[in-house]
């Protein structure tokens, strides 16, 4: 059953008061879940969406291309995964394309939206190979919307920012899939960059032992931090200054690449989870920052 807006807001004011972090957390997240769902952004005029391309059998293994009316040949292309905790979430969601596409579309970028298998149909490790497959296809495809196959950033929000992150330490799961090298990765607000260091916690939110199971060799294969390399990828880790555990995780990532030679950038937010995604194309200091980093990767 959904609550009603009020009643959710009436649960995280008591909550505020009387329950733990993680509860306090989760109420929150419905609150902001409410929010997200009733955000919409009109896309730019002319816009023309090709919906539900298919890149494997299965029947969340589909994504949406938005295509701008000002492409130039060679346009440049974001690709975003959605979140939802690996075990649900919606490439169609406004939370997830709103203002993003949007943004992006009047930048005559090329936007693609990505479903994939969730729990329990599939594990975070499985999602990741999705994802890789769901970038050759569209890398596949790129020309004929008059884009750069090689011109690809990834994106991701919570759940997703995991997954591209994976992909970007990683990048043999995209080669593995048929993939070339996209230019980077944005990975928006995750709290499991390190996944051994997040499983050893004591107190863990449900959502985690749910997607990585008990089995430590899982964990390392499905961790953004073990899997790092000299050959891993450009990432922007954007993470909510708001929570205890993302942006810890964000900068024991980027501290590792330091030392690897690999580029990345820890940008906090005053932003809640939800709002980190769901306010990125809006005017404002958190897009701009966003929309820099992916341009000089782009360019």
């Amino acid at each position: 059953m959904r609550l009603p807006t009020i009643a959710i807001a009436a649960l995280v004011a008591f909550a505020t008061l009387s329950t733990p972090g993680h509860a306090q957390q989760r109420l929150r997240q419905l609150l902001e879940q409410r929010r997200e769902a009733r955000a919409t952004t009109a896309l730019p005029a002319g816009t023309r969406v090709e919906h539900d391309i298919a890149y494997g059998t299965h029947p969340e293994q589909r994504y949406d291309v938005y295509l701008p009316t000002n492409a130039k040949p060679g346009a440049p292309i974001l690709l975003m995964v959605h979140g939802g905790g690996w075990r649900r979430g919606d490439k169609a969601s406004p939370g997830v394309v709103g203002g993003k596409a949007a943004h992006w579309l009047a930048k005559g970028y090329v936007f693609v939206s990505v479903d994939y298998r969730l729990l329990p149909d599939a594990d975070p490790l499985q999602q990741a190979h999705d994802v890789a497959a769901a970038v050759a296809s569209v890398q596949k495809r790129a020309r004929q919307w008059r884009a750069d196959p090689q011109r690809l950033v990834l994106m991701g929000h919570s759940a997703g920012a995991h997954l591209v992150a994976l992909l970007g330490a990683s990048p043999s799961l995209l080669l593995q899939a048929g993939a070339s090298r996209p230019l980077g990765v944005v990975s928006l607000d995750s709290a499991a960059m390190n996944v051994p260091e997040l499983m050893d916690k004591p107190r863990l939110p449900e959502l985690y032992r749910n997607a990585f199971g008990t089995d430590p060799r899982f964990w390392a294969a499905a961790s953004p931090y073990d899997q790092l390399t000299r050959r891993s990828l450009p990432m922007l880790i954007v993470c909510s200054s708001q929570r205890s555990d993302s942006c810890p995780q964000g900068r024991t990532l980027a501290d590792k690449a330091r030392n690897l030679g690999v580029p990345m950038q820890v940008l906090p937010e005053d932003l809640s989870h939800g709002e980190v995604n769901s306010s990125l194309g809006a005017p404002s200091a958190h897009t701009r920052a966003v929309t820099a980093w992916i341009d000089r990767l782009a360019d």
